[in-house]
């Protein structure tokens, strides 16, 4: 294992890891948490994601009697994410611009193995430390959903899966799922369209109905995927859409799901004809959970400590995203979301500073050194 966690981290985003072909990376760090003297297991959670390798759960003996600490990362990257080839000028990290360059989540991966192996190496006395390292993150959480969680013992844990190294988010929307099939009914487009109800036509003007974007500070709609027709000279009669809908508050959310489902029959009422009938079929599914951690909540007050240790400016923030710590957060064991350096991710733009790195993996040192403290 590279000691240097800028290196580790080019050796990291060398190994092809897309959603579902995690495998390399999987038995690389299986290795990496091994030589730091943790018990490592992997689960079959591949047979839920349909990928190659399931998460990687570890733990780390301590000399100091209390509960672990846990630090969670996703091994996965999204799509173009094979054979990246990084380059470094002027302190900054970047992909030759023809993939992304893997930053989400392989820096928040390396500071978590560098900032442990600080620890350890240092043969200093430290608390229990516990790993978790999740696949298919970036296709829905699907890893972390799957993973167990009864065998998590920590107190409280860490997602380094944010932005600048500081920001600590404490909360994260709750997200539903929408799947909607519109059907009409097909005619020849040049003989006899009046015959046909174009399926397209109804969505459309369904989604114009649906409030989308920024509803609040707190709720925001999106539709996202629409498909549907098979010829230019055919009146369509089948279209799906996909979207979702997200807000930290709970009756905003199934408020604005509802208005959605609304938007949709009061559309489906206006095509109804005596030669045939719109329908539609309607599915909504919750993700996740939303989350708020407060800030005397022991996991913010030990990360604004540790973060003032290793002389790192603070943040703390509300995010928009779901991430592994709304799955873990909704099992009762408070994760709070850190920043790892990452810019401009899911873009062959990414990039991430050198230094950002190294930060990150200080300001692990320094959770563990503080936890075993208290």
């Amino acid at each position: 294992m590279n000691t240097d966690v800028i290196q580790y981290f080019l050796e990291l985003i060398a190994i092809d890891s897309e959603s579902r072909d995690e495998r390399a990376m999987i038995d690389r760090l299986k290795a990496d948490l091994a030589a730091l003297g943790a018990t490592v297991t992997e689960d079959d959670s591949q047979l839920s994601t349909q990928g190659n390798a399931g998460n990687l759960h570890a733990l780390i003996p301590g000399k100091i009697d209390k509960k672990p600490i846990l630090f969670c990362a996703h091994a996965d990257t999204v799509k173009p994410g094979k054979g990246i080839k990084a380059t470094q000028k002027e302190g900054i990290i970047r992909s030759d611009g023809t993939t992304v360059l893997g930053g989400d989540d392989k820096s928040g991966v390396a500071e978590i193995v560098m900032g442990i192996r600080e620890i350890v190496a240092s043969e200093e006395d430290h608390a229990p430390v516990e790993v978790l390292i999740t696949v298919s993150e970036e296709i829905g959480l699907l890893g972390a959903k799957h993973f167990d969680k009864s065998q998590l013992r920590s107190a409280l844990g860490y997602a380094l899966d944010a932005h600048r190294v500081g920001d600590l988010v404490v909360g994260a929307p709750a997200q539903n799922s929408i799947k909607i099939v519109v059907t009409g009914k097909e005619a020849h487009a040049g003989v006899e369209p009046e015959k046909g109800i174009n399926a397209i036509r109804v969505a459309a003007e369904a989604i114009a109905a649906m409030p989308l974007g920024r509803i609040d500070h707190e709720t925001t709609c999106n539709i996202g995927i629409i498909s549907g027709g098979t010829a230019t000279n055919i009146v369509p009669n089948r279209v799906e859409i996909k979207g979702e809908a997200r807000s930290h508050n709970a009756p905003k959310l199934e408020q604005l799901t509802q208005d959605i489902r609304h938007a949709l029959e009061s559309t489906i009422q206006r095509h109804q004809y005596d030669f045939g009938a719109a329908a539609f079929t309607w599915e909504a599914k919750q993700e996740y959970q939303s989350f708020f951690l407060k800030d005397s909540e022991p996991a913010v007050q030990l990360a604004l400590d540790a973060l003032r240790d290793a002389g790192i400016e603070a943040r703390l923030m509300v995010g928009g995203g779901g991430s592994d710590a709304n799955i873990i957060n909704a099992t009762g064991l408070p994760m709070v979301i850190c920043g790892t350096g990452m810019n401009k991710v899911h873009t062959v733009g990414e990039d991430i500073e050198a230094e950002e790195l190294r930060r990150g993996a200080a300001f692990i040192a320094a959770l563990i050194r503080r936890y075993s403290q208290k």
